[in-house]
């Protein structure tokens, strides 16, 4: 289940941004459709969501982090700003599929319902997929455009059908069999899904005596078990057929069902809240960065203001990463292929790299990965066992081709920045290693407020590399790592990677989203592949564990994420513009300007704005969501202070200008609020 926290008293809303439905399952289609549903898929766990209608920071005043178990509602915390938020939540408690097998069932049968009236209403669309969704189902039709006017008519032809209480029944056949009967339809692309099909016998669900899809369930009895009411077309989409920009477009119409309606109405009261939050609509809003067209897709631009906010965390990220013993590197950003062939990438990574350049008769490739470049920087010189551990760290750019379909904003992009290290050390240093990492997580995540995560912890699969001892003991230090820094964790067994286990950290935003962004990997691969080594105590060449991690992702995600999980009203210490000051009238400008120039020079983040009335000053500097104002009148220039009002705390009334600046200051180095 996931849980959305109403604040019971409320005006406005703080957050807003459009939920994502996912382009695709987390499965493949076909899994979805005609495989059995495994007794573990029910076992999941579930996600909380809340919903804030007021403003306010959310950030961490604890020292630590929770590993939450996601299985556990978490309540709605109270923020620094108290007296903002309102005290009083109510909760609305959503199934997910994987909590509700009954909702499944709802969704599933949805999908098959919506196909059939979409039949009905169009004859001449071809079926060809259609799975349940986390929130919902969708289903891809070989159809003319469709329109919102459309999905009216389907929608009241899904209604008719769910009226009847037609019974879903489940037939087996052969595979010569259902090819008969898939070609009597001429349905060409269930002939190909067919032909996917391994499994005998070939299993078909009817909707009454009426309509059928191949499929292996499970579904409701009948249609009369859907309640109508908590049904909701949403939207429809190109999407091409298998996902092959060479076969052809289909569309896809998404939609959301739910066991009741009050279930529905608070799924698009979330919806609603998220959509205000988009990191994509803020982004342009408030002038923070753009991906334009003509340079090309996936590709970030940063405005000033969007900088200042990276520069911010790349000093912090920084300065913590050399207090915790990183020394920082830079490393180009093409590389002979040849480097690339050697680390495997080109046999197991090259659909996701760029083509090859020919330079002076040699191949050069694009980094889709920094791991290479830092083996290279160890190999520069012998080693001793008594060098280690080495650590290493560099906030490097890497490229990757996505196709156009799957870009997303600052999600999915083919250029980005990864806060990326690795870590070379002996066997008996992974456990401390490890749970320096863990320690230097939750340091950088806890400044972002970041403070509740789901953890997990990925063993061996089936195909490996490395012998049995060095796996045995590397996930055992893993485990000893969480078990000491004493978060909670899921193991996904044989969901490791085939050269080392690993720990996969999911952050939750302050709608309770959850964000993949940390890992750490242990590498039994690259160090053998780079034949790296070291002498130890014997005086015998001996190879290092090679330890991969990230802590924030990649700065373009992460930065996504802080927008949407700030609804774009960033705290004071990270706020691009941290005031702005506002004359009355253009008499005071030379007192604001010397006003502005006396905080810059403190450090402080200011601009100075005028040309417009002061209301409407007052008006735009809330649109742009700057955390304080000054305003100026000739009282404010004759007692040399300005007037503040602070975008969350209300008027603060008239202080000198010192003052200003030493609250300020204070905020900012405590995280606090003026």
């Amino acid at each position: 289940m996931f849980v959305l926290h109403r604040m019971a008293s409320s005006s406005r809303p703080l957050f807003g941004s459009s939920l994502r439905l996912p382009i695709k399952p987390s499965v493949s289609s076909s899994s979805i459709l005609f495989n059995p549903i495994s007794k573990q898929f029910y076992n999941r766990k579930s996600q909380s969501i809340y919903l804030f209608k007021k403003s306010h920071y959310r950030f961490s005043s604890s020292p630590a982090a929770v590993a939450t178990d996601p299985g556990t509602a978490v309540a709605a915390e109270e923020s620094n700003a108290s007296d903002d938020v309102p005290k009083e939540v109510e909760k609305v408690v959503l199934p997910t599929n994987e909590s509700s097998e009954t909702l499944l069932r709802i969704r599933h049968t949805c999908a098959h319902v919506m196909a059939m009236a979409v039949q009905k209403v169009f004859p001449d669309a071809k079926v060809t997929i259609g799975p349940w969704i986390e929130h919902g189902f969708y289903y891809d039709f070989d159809i003319e455009s469709l329109t919102d006017k459309d999905l009216k008519k389907i929608k009241k032809e899904m209604d008719r059908i769910i009226g009847r209480n037609l019974p879903l029944v489940r037939e087996e056949v052969t595979r010569d069999e259902a090819h008969k009967r898939i070609t009597s339809i001429n349905e060409p692309y269930k002939l190909e899904i067919l032909e996917s099909i391994k499994e005998e016998p070939i299993t078909i669900y009817h909707i009454g005596d009426e309509w059928w899809d191949l499929c292996a369930g499970p579904h409701v009895e009948t249609t009369g078990n859907i309640n109508r009411r908590a049904v909701q077309l949403e939207s429809v989409a190109g999407a091409y057929w298998r996902g092959d920009v060479n076969k052809p477009m289909l569309q896809r119409i998404y939609g959301t069902a739910w066991e009741n309606e009050e279930q529905l109405k608070a799924y698009l009261h979330f919806k609603e809240e998220a959509k205000r939050r988009d990191h994509r609509r803020l982004g342009q809003d408030l002038d923070l960065f753009s991906i334009q067209d003509d340079a090309g897709g996936g590709l970030v631009f940063w405005h000033p203001k969007g900088a200042i906010v990276r520069h911010i965390i790349e000093d912090l990220w920084k300065k913590i990463h050399t207090q915790r013993g990183y020394d920082l590197l830079y490393t180009p950003h093409v590389a002979k292929a040849e480097l690339w062939s050697i680390s495997g990438h080109l046999d197991f990574y090259k659909e996701n790299m760029y083509d090859q350049m020919n330079i002076e008769e040699e191949l050069y490739q694009l980094r889709p990965m920094n791991c290479p470049y830092h083996i290279l920087i160890y190999k520069r010189k012998p080693h001793s066992y008594r060098d280690f551990p080495i650590r290493v760290a560099e906030l490097g750019t890497v490229y990757r081709y996505e196709l156009s379909g799957s870009l997303h904003g600052l999600f999915r992009v083919r250029g980005f920045t990864q806060d990326d290290a690795h870590i070379f050390c002996l066997e008996d240093q992974i456990k401390d290693e490890i749970k320096g990492v863990l320690d230097l997580t939750e340091q950088m995540l806890l400044q972002f407020g970041f403070d509740k995560y789901e953890v997990n912890l990925s063993t061996r699969p089936e195909k490996a590399v490395g012998d049995d001892e060095i796996w045995v003991k590397a996930t055992g230090a893993l485990k000893d790592a969480l078990t000491d820094k004493g978060w909670a964790y899921e193991v996904d067994e044989g969901g490791g990677a085939f050269y080392g286990p690993k720990i996969d950290l999911k952050i939750e935003d302050a709608l309770g989203r959850k964000w993949q962004c940390s890992t750490i990997q242990v590498d039994f691969n690259l160090p053998q592949r780079f034949d790296i080594t070291y002498i130890d105590s014997n005086s015998e060449r001996k190879r290092p564990i090679m330890i991969h991690r990230a802590v924030l992702g990649s700065l373009e995600r992460f930065f996504g994420v802080l927008i949407e999980h700030y609804a774009g009203d960033f705290p004071l210490w990270l706020s691009p513009i941290q005031a702005r000051i506002l004359p009355v009238t253009d008499t005071q400008l030379e007192y604001c300007k010397d006003v502005v120039e006396k905080m810059k020079g403190c450090g402080i983040r200011v601009e100075l704005c005028t040309g417009e009335r002061l209301p409407k000053l007052i008006r735009n500097a809330e649109k742009m969501k700057i955390p304080l104002m000054a305003v100026v009148g000739p009282k404010e220039v004759e007692t040399g202070c300005v007037t503040v009002r602070s975008r969350f705390g209300g008027e603060l009334g008239t202080m000198e200008v010192d003052d200003f600046i030493g609250r300020i200051k204070n905020a900012v180095e405590n995280r606090t609020f003026v």
